[in-house]
């Protein structure tokens, strides 16, 4: 059982450097608004529930020692997957969907291989824990967590296509979503 004590240390360093990390970016100069945000903080955190708070000793997969010890190293690469999308878009980053002084789109880095690089870490990092955890529940997590996630990709396209134009067009057209080569 260790890895899922490991999981779950590393889903609390991550979440505390990610709040810590919010410093420093800069002040948005317009957002979306919170009333369309709220679909998706509903929810990733709906699905948040799901994944950790239900904890169950009857396992429906069962998995090798080695593979439990892979689905960490999974965890692992979902969130510096998307802690380097974080670091490329510095001072962008904003927790809300919104717009900084001097945005731009940001096509380097995982941005040049998905358009939301954050989400697809995240997403990477809940299949990872609901394959250790391989509860029904656990499962329910990623889906609920994954179609919050994308809700919020939805609304940051239709956001960013009205802030940027046809730049966020053209990138649109040669960068998938959430999942790399596709």
């Amino acid at each position: 059982m260790i890895p899922i004590y490991a999981v779950m240390w590393l889903w609390l360093l991550w979440l505390v450097s990610w709040w810590a990390a919010a410093f420093w970016s800069d002040r948005a100069v317009k957002g979306a608004g919170a009333r369309p945000q709220v679909a998706y903080n509903v929810l990733t955190i709906a699905g948040a529930v799901l994944l950790f708070a239900f904890n169950s000793a009857d396992h429906i997969l069962w998995l090798p020692r080695a593979a439990r010890w892979a689905t960490l190293g999974l965890e692992v690469a979902g969130f510096l997957f998307a802690w380097w999308a974080r670091i490329t878009l510095g001072r962008f980053w904003a927790r809300n969907v919104s717009r900084k002084e001097g945005h731009r789109v940001i096509d380097t880095g995982p941005y040049a291989l998905v358009r939301h690089p954050i989400y697809t870490g995240i997403i990477t990092a809940t299949v990872a824990t609901a394959l250790l955890k391989a509860t029904p529940i656990a499962w329910a997590g990623v889906l609920v967590m994954t179609l919050g996630w994308y809700v919020k990709a939805r609304l940051e396209e239709r956001f960013l296509h009205a802030e940027l134009g046809e730049a966020y067009d053209a990138y649109k057209a040669r960068v998938p979503m959430l999942v790399p080569f596709i």
